[in-house]
């Protein structure tokens, strides 16, 4: 049976991965796509990539009735667009995968992170948290996903095996992560502009970024209570990838790298998106996968676990992500239509 899907926000840089990706997928087809910025565009006048498998797709204005039936729809949605859209559409369709923000979190987390009130609290915990290595019964549970973002799903997975065990101390975590540029999405700003990233390297969001609250969302789901992070997000200038370095106090006397390798291996032994690796991960490694790359080290000399993470952030991180989501709460196998092997050089 062939699902047929729609995405809301299909113009920027997610929504367009998500159609390259369900261009190969057998049980998914994508029958509506929305740009309202771009409505009546041809998706090949913004992403030529795309003319293979979308050679007539035009980009239409959202039009609510227009999803009626649909089996799902994705939302490729500004920060704080989705709550607007969802009570819309929540009856209409039979799953909902939000890749923004706005249903990740818990109402309290979401106004103490984005210092604002949520604008459809009761709705919140009709979504799972995405990130199916860490929340797969929650997510298998729920009728509607809400995608994690690619900062904490990068540090998440590369720390959850350490807190699973309470082999690290909950408090005192730090996660400096760098970020390609496309993570800012495709919006004209000055930021973004290639003299400014061009041989520049930026920190941003210190102490205060949003991806913190969902970080410590994820750690704390796995380790069972409050866990407390210092993030550090920083703009690299390369496309895609990211990768995060994440270091901790032991909570445990013995630590090895020998033997955290092994217990890394044995808590991912059956994730077919996780690789464990000897060596350092490379974001090329993960370029165009739904792959997280993950390695872990004891540093006895000062005490420390290191632990890193590298991951595409349009894919692992995000329109990839949701996918693998869809695919579960649909009752697929998770790898159906996604990509494993990273593309190298």
């Amino acid at each position: 049976m062939v699902h047929r899907v729609g995405i809301v926000g299909a113009s920027g840089y997610t929504g367009a991965e998500l159609l390259r990706l369900l261009a190969g997928h057998p049980e998914l087809e994508v029958v509506y796509a929305t740009a309202d910025s771009n409505a009546g565009a041809a998706a090949t006048d913004l992403y030529p990539s795309l003319a293979a498998a979308y050679g007539d797709l035009e980009f239409a204005a959202f039009d609510p009735g227009a999803v009626d039936g649909l089996d799902a729809v994705f939302l490729g949605l500004p920060h704080g667009e989705s709550q607007k859209v969802v009570p819309r559409i929540l009856d209409r369709v039979g799953h909902v995968v939000d890749l923004g923000a706005d249903f990740r979190l818990p109402a309290d987390a979401y106004a103490q992170w984005y210092g604002e009130v949520h604008g459809a609290p009761d709705l919140i915990d009709r979504f799972g948290f995405g990130m199916v290595e860490l929340f797969r019964d929650e997510v298998a549970a729920r009728v509607h996903v809400a995608a994690p973002g690619c900062y904490p799903t990068a540090s998440s997975l590369a720390l959850a095996p350490l807190v699973a065990d309470g082999l690290i101390e909950p408090t005192g975590i730090v996660v400096n992560a760098v970020s390609g540029i496309s993570g800012a999405g495709r919006k004209l700003a000055a930021t973004n502009l290639y003299a400014e990233r061009e041989q520049n390297v930026v920190g941003y969001g210190l102490l205060t970024h949003r991806h913190t609250g969902e970080i410590e969302h994820a750690l704390g789901h796995v380790a069972g209570g409050p866990v407390q992070v210092l993030f550090t997000p920083h703009l690299v200038p390369m496309t895609r990838g990211i990768l995060a370095t994440c270091t901790a106090r032991p909570a445990v006397d013995g630590l090895t790298t020998a033997g955290l390798l092994d217990r890394y291996r044995a808590y991912y032994a059956d994730e077919p998106f996780v690789v464990v690796s000897d060596e350092p991960p490379q974001t090329k490694a993960t370029l165009g996968a739904n792959t997280a790359q993950v390695t872990v080290r004891v540093d006895p000399r000062t005490g420390t676990v290191l632990a890193m993470g590298a991951i595409d952030n349009l894919v692992k991180g995000a329109s990839g992500q949701a996918v693998q989501a869809l695919n579960l709460v649909l009752g697929l196998p998770e790898p159906t239509g996604l990509p494993s092997v990273g593309m190298m050089p």
